[in-house]
């Protein structure tokens, strides 16, 4: 997949387009990637249209913790087929750009767009005045057909980044997976931890997540770990380790069931599928393995009877 990122200096031809922020590129988003997709049957590019930072860093100074970064959301679009990923710099400039420049200056000049794929709700450019009704008006000056889609629901509630974002605040991975239509992941370089796991016969990787990266409650999950390929049952903390002295950072450690070789400096994939229970404080290092064996016994029983159904994940 090509990667535009940080400039406005690019053009393509004859592409299918969907645009939007794609924070979660949850079961709405793939709605609209999947339908995009279709377009190469029919020799267009498939080119998804993202910013390069997320409007909230420009609009207010409120940190803003994303669902997904940007190398996660990379790797993402690029197996769900996209040919081109347009990481559009979100500047003040941009910001202010008014709608009809960004449909005649961006949409037709620099994506040349055949077809473009946005949700119902789509808005853009200044005081975000363009929506799917103007997107219409310019349908036959710039030489596009418009696909507006619907909102999608699960379990009777529309599916948003901001209803997952909260899901996963509250622990409840399996609601916020249902609506993300995959699991949620974390994805990141093994780095050298205290190696203390090996001491008590339960070996753990180590990822360092990035500072806007949304994390879950700290604790300890039913997890699967995909390394050079492979998918692995396992476990998963989020925290800071307190039994073993504490960190001043936030860390995630997994300990992977059926796999006990060395994974330093390589990049894997954390899924978490299931909240244990919280992040705890143990007497000893003996104490933690005994608990940390009553995890695994209940992360192996709720992974058994896991599986990824069409609308999401089911048990």
């Amino acid at each position: 997949m090509e990667y535009i990122a940080g400039t406005t200096q690019f053009k393509l031809s004859n592409t299918a387009v969907t645009i939007g922020k794609f924070d979660g590129l949850h079961l709405g988003h793939r709605q609209l990637l999947e339908l995009t997709a279709k377009y190469k049957e029919q020799g267009l590019a498939a080119v998804v249209f993202t910013f390069m930072l997320h409007p909230s860093y420009v609009i207010s100074d409120k940190d803003f913790e994303l669902i997904y970064t940007e190398e996660e959301k990379r790797v993402k679009l690029k197996s769900l087929g996209m040919d081109v990923m347009v990481s559009y710099p979100f500047t003040m400039e941009t910001k202010n750009m008014e709608p009809e420049d960004f449909i005649r200056q961006v949409l037709k000049d620099k994506l040349d767009a055949k077809v473009l794929v946005v949700g119902e709700d789509f808005r853009f450019g200044k005081n975000r005045r363009g929506d799917v009704a103007m997107l219409r008006q310019f349908e036959q000056e710039c030489g596009y057909k418009l696909i507006a889609c619907q909102k999608r629901k699960y379990s009777d509630k529309i599916v948003s980044s901001s209803t997952i974002r909260s899901l996963l605040k509250a622990g409840e991975m399996e609601k916020a997976n249902a609506m993300l239509g995959q699991p949620f992941s974390i994805r990141g370089e093994v780095v050298h931890g205290r190696r203390l796991g090996r001491t008590i016969g339960i070996p753990t990787i180590n990822l360092l997540p990035p500072d806007m990266k949304l994390l879950p409650p700290c604790g300890v999950y039913a997890s699967r770990i995909l390394a050079s390929g492979i998918y692995y049952n396992g476990i998963t903390n989020i925290g800071f380790k307190p039994t073993v002295g504490g960190e001043e950072f936030i860390g995630v450690e997994s300990h992977i069931f059926e796999l006990d070789k060395d994974l330093y400096g390589k990049t894997v994939e954390v899924e978490l599928i299931s909240f244990i229970r919280p992040e705890l404080k143990f007497a000893t290092l003996e104490e933690l393995a005994g608990r940390m064996k009553e995890d695994i016994a209940i992360a192996k029983s709720r992974l058994a009877g896991y599986k990824l159904g069409g609308n999401g994940l089911s048990y």
